[in-house]
């Protein structure tokens, strides 16, 4: 899961940073306002959490760009200011939710978990797909009742499947999202063809269906219909 973070204290950034990352994120950073719409304008994102006094404009300036795009990345509010002003206004132009410095990592860590529960898959913290079951908390994955030993990586490869079903997805926007920013530059995706072999065999082998399509030249489609 990908989150952009926007923080001009470099230390709060880099601790942030360094806990997202050890939960597995994937965290692309940003300290001014300009940097983060240019990555917002450039790359997709699930979370973005952006502080509201960024040294060269307000990051509610952002929020207002984002929507514009109709950009769907659930999205949180940090500001060393409890203004119930520019709560209400972060809210209006849509943020999801508004954390007032200082505050405790796992708090910023759960609710962007929760954020993406409620984006992907109605925040429900158990994921089921045909004979797929899904525990978000645990990464627990089990096929008909099996439990399924995934890489970090192939279990963020079939979350982002299970939240894109029935979806033509490029080999692109794949890597994207599990590897991150810039994977688009690639000369070659073999290495996503490799760890989606492992994670079909591994599903198989369980006797689970194969829900994987492909399509030759273009992507993968994730669908239980034949």
């Amino acid at each position: 899961m990908k989150i952009l973070l926007i923080e001009d204290e470099p230390q709060l950034l880099s601790s942030i940073k360094a806990y997202l990352e050890r939960e597995e994120f994937l965290v692309t950073i940003a300290s001014t306002l300009r940097q983060g719409l240019e990555k917002t304008y450039s790359y997709e994102y699930d979370c973005v959490v952006v502080d509201i006094g960024l040294p060269d404009g307000n990051g509610l300036e952002l929020i207002r760009q984002l929507k514009q795009l109709h950009a769907q990345a659930g999205i949180i509010i940090i500001s060393a200011k409890d203004s119930l002003n520019d709560k209400l206004t972060g809210l209006e132009l849509g943020s999801d939710d508004y954390l007032t410095k200082p505050f405790h990592l796992p708090e910023l860590n759960a609710r962007i978990k929760s954020i993406l529960r409620r984006r992907f898959f109605g925040g429900q913290n158990l994921i089921q797909f045909s004979h797929i079951t899904i525990n978000s908390h645990t990464h627990q994955v089990d096929v008909k009742g099996q439990p399924v030993v995934l890489t970090e990586k192939e279990y963020q490869l079939l979350l982002f499947f299970i939240a894109n079903p029935d979806r033509l997805l490029t080999k692109a926007a794949i890597a994207e999202f599990v590897w991150g920013d810039h994977m688009d530059l690639a000369n070659s995706h073999d290495f996503l063809y490799t760890h989606i072999k492992n994670l079909r065999k591994k599903l198989t082998g369980k006797g689970c269906p194969d829900y994987l399509q492909t399509r030759y030249g273009v992507g993968y489609l994730f669908t239980a219909n034949p």
